[in-house]
C-alpha cells in the first residue's frame, strides 16, 4: 500500500508550572492511501493532542521527545512535520496536505457561515481552484467521511450537522 503518514514514537508532554505533563507516550502507527483509521481512547488519553500532533497544532508549551517522529509523505516529498515552523511551510500541511474536523463540530466551524462555505474558503487558500471546484471537492469529502446528502448538507451550519 502507498503510506500518507506514518507516527513513529510519538511523545509528547506539556510544559507547565508544575513540571512536565505527559500526554502522549510512544505512540506509532502508519495510515496508508484510502484507509480510514479511528482514535478511540477514553476521556484524556490523548486522542485530540495525537490528532493536532499531524498538523503540528498543538500550544506553544508542548515539547516532542526527540524520538518523535510524524512523516507525511507526498507524491513530490517526504515531510517531516514536526520540523515545520514557518507559516508559509505549515499551510502545506494544515488544510493542504491534511484536513481535519474535529469532535465538536461546534467547536471547529463558525456558527454563522455554512460548512461548505468554510471548507471551500481553506480549500481556495491551500490551491488556486475555482470556488466550483471547490464546492465539487467539498461535497464529495462530506460524502467520503459518510455524511448523508452530501450535496445538500454542505449548505448547512454547523449546528445542523450535530
Amino acid at each position: 500500500m502507498d503510506t500518507l503518514i506514518e507516527v513513529k514514537n510519538l511523545t509528547l508532554k506539556f510544559k507547565t508550572d508544575e513540571g512536565l505533563i505527559t500526554a502522549v507516550e510512544d505512540v506509532s502507527f502508519s495510515l496508508n492511501r484510502g484507509e480510514v483509521m479511528g482514535l478511540v481512547g477514553e476521556s484524556g488519553s490523548g486522542k485530540s493532542v495525537t490528532a493536532k500532533s499531524l498538523m503540528n497544532l498543538n500550544a506553544m508549551n508542548a515539547v516532542y521527545s526527540p524520538e518523535s517522529s510524524i512523516t507525511l509523505h507526498s507524491a513530490q516529498e517526504e515531510i517531516d512535520v514536526l520540523s515545520l515552523k514557518k507559516p508559509a511551510d505549515l499551510k502545506v500541511v494544515r488544510g493542504g496536505a491534511i484536513s481535519m474536523i474535529f469532535q465538536e463540530p461546534m467547536a471547529s466551524f463558525a456558527p454563522s457561515i455554512t460548512i461548505g462555505k468554510q471548507m471551500i474558503e481553506q480549500l481556495q487558500l491551500h490551491s488556486d481552484m475555482s470556488k466550483q471546484k471547490a464546492r465539487e471537492i467539498s461535497i464529495e469529502m462530506l460524502d467520503r467521511v459518510g455524511i448523508s446528502d452530501p450535496s445538500r448538507r454542505v449548505d448547512q451550519y454547523a449546528f445542523e450537522l450535530s
